[in-house]
């Protein structure tokens, strides 16, 4: 017992470096992105006196004194600008009009050579109840206000969910892009992939080797320097348009840059690995001799790859699509660089809402959508890899 109580420490500690790597670079970063996508601290942290008098409150009546007197209190005591300016954020995200005021009831609580004697006497905006309940319900610390926003949704008055209006619904929309963007490099990868990986697998000696070396090649290579070789050849005075108007094919150079066109043979240059291997690794496992037994049959090539080889080989042709398709719905680099406007994918609006806007809460909430949207897909990916049970 001792003894295979030692071999299992031992084990532990040999595997105690890669579980803290893991936990520590991995675990962690993902659960802290999730938290950011519910927590709502930045109101409840300044105005905890506001907090306790707003949990009697009726949520219809006017602001009663001791509503106008607790925030009074918390907004002079508050000494953080940063804070401050987040919590603004927040409550004007929730009720337009909260900037100004704001900013109009600091100043006024700053003039200690006359104090204002209640919060509707510097503004009468203060006497809605609306401007009070956007109030109360951002001094939640858990919010779904991000989640919901990340598909386009929200919350009205009475706290019921319902769409955004037009000029505040664009998440949707570049989700809806990212997974067509996806797609489209998909089955651009599995029309490329698909033939590479029947030849490779035919192939034998150094000329298989040459073509698998041929086609992992640019997994050698950093991603960024293959985007922007990409951005070099597809620009007007590049090599591929001087190349076809050498030829003679075109008058006038295409435009394949900055655009859709662009960003899809980027993205499938990059990503043809990821589906050339699944399905080669499968073709090779075909006996070989099964394509002329169906032509000693009668049956014509096409025929043939029909009904003979492309059933068996579409385990790996899903396993290739999926393991594309997961990856390229995560690009960021090569849509940046090679894109326009039009074809930025969801990646480039969560680094906007993490780098520009400092709004960390969406910036979580839509990496919590893609992270699910991933995890369907990969939990797809990995029962197509291992096989159903009770059909091997």
């Amino acid at each position: 017992m001792s003894a295979v109580s030692s071999r299992a420490g031992r084990s532990v500690a040999l595997l105690a470096p890669l579980l803290l790597f893991l936990i520590g670079f991995f675990v962690w970063p993902l659960l802290s992105m999730m938290s950011q996508a519910v927590s709502d601290q930045a109101v409840l942290s300044l105005l905890p006196r506001s907090a306790v008098v707003l949990t009697d409150w009726d949520r219809k009546s006017p602001p009663t004194v001791p509503m106008q007197m607790a925030l009074m209190e918390d907004l002079k005591a508050v000494d953080d600008d940063q804070a401050l300016g987040d919590m603004v954020r927040r409550l004007n995200s929730a009720r337009s009009g909260f900037r100004t005021l704001m900013s109009k009831t600091t100043r006024a609580l700053d003039d200690t050579a006359n104090p204002p004697a209640n919060l509707v006497s510097i503004d009468k905006r203060w006497e809605k109840p609306e401007f009070w309940l956007a109030i109360a319900d951002a001094l939640s610390p858990l919010t779904d206000r991000n989640l919901l926003a990340a598909v386009d949704l929200g919350r009205n008055s009475t706290g019921d969910i319902e769409h955004l209006p037009a000029d505040q619904s664009v998440n949707r929309v570049i989700l809806v892009r990212t997974f067509w963007i996806a797609a489209l490099v998909t089955f651009a990868c599995a029309g490329i992939g698909f033939p590479y990986a029947m030849i490779a697998a035919s192939l034998t000696g150094w000329k298989r080797d040459l073509m698998l070396a041929a086609v992992l090649l640019p997994l050698w290579t950093s991603l960024l320097v293959r985007t922007a070789a990409w951005f070099i050849l597809l620009q007007e005075k590049g090599l591929i348009n001087d190349l076809l108007q050498t030829l003679g094919l075109i008058n006038a150079p295409l435009p394949l840059i900055f655009n859709r066109t662009g960003v899809v043979i980027a993205m499938t240059h990059v990503l043809l690995p990821f589906m050339v291997l699944p399905i080669y690794s499968v073709l090779i496992t075909i006996p070989k001799n099964l394509m002329p037994a169906a032509a000693s049959l009668g049956a014509p090539p096409w025929r043939a790859f029909l009904r003979v080889l492309l059933p068996l080989s579409l385990r790996g042709l899903a396993s290739g699509s999926l393991l594309v398709f997961i990856s390229a719905i995560g690009y960021y680099i090569t849509p940046a660089l090679i894109g326009g406007p039009g074809d930025q994918m969801i990646s480039s609006i969560i680094a906007f809402y993490a780098m520009g806007s400092a709004n960390w809460g969406m910036a979580g909430a839509l990496g919590v959508v893609l992270l699910v949207a991933t995890l369907l897909l990969y939990g797809v990916y990995a029962r197509l890899s291992t096989g159903e049970p009770g059909r091997r």
